[in-house]
């Protein structure tokens, strides 16, 4: 069974950064692309960086491009999300996705998610 597992979230002021970590556990296939998504309290799910584990391509929201950085270690099935300059409408809860191949078919996984708090 595929596991995420992400660490990294915490408190930070305004201006700061942070960078958050997920690992996957249990893999059986192979990782096609692995995705940083975050819900604000009375807000939908919305993605923010997406990278590509054969090319190493990412993409962004325009709310983060030019702050966040998303990479990956293809070696440890690990990707991190290094955000600076962070912003007060940055809090969020930050949610892992992994899109896995396997069996012949593609399959979706999501972590427990981790806190992130931008705050004076």
């Amino acid at each position: 069974q595929v596991q995420l597992v992400e660490s990294g979230g915490g408190l930070v002021q305004p201006g700061g950064s942070l960078r958050l970590s997920c690992t996957v556990s249990g893999l059986t296939g192979s990782i096609s692309t692995m995705s940083w998504y975050r819900q604000a309290p009375g807000n939908q799910r919305e993605l923010v960086a997406v990278i590509t584990s054969a090319t190493g391509s990412a993409n962004y929201a325009d709310s983060v491009k030019g702050r966040f950085t998303i990479s990956g270690d293809n070696a440890n099935n690990t990707v991190y999300l290094q955000m600076n300059n962070l912003k007060f409408q940055d809090t969020a809860v930050y949610y892992c996705y992994a899109r896995v191949y396997s069996g012949g078919y593609y399959w979706a996984s999501w972590g427990q998610g981790t806190q992130v708090t931008v705050s004076s």
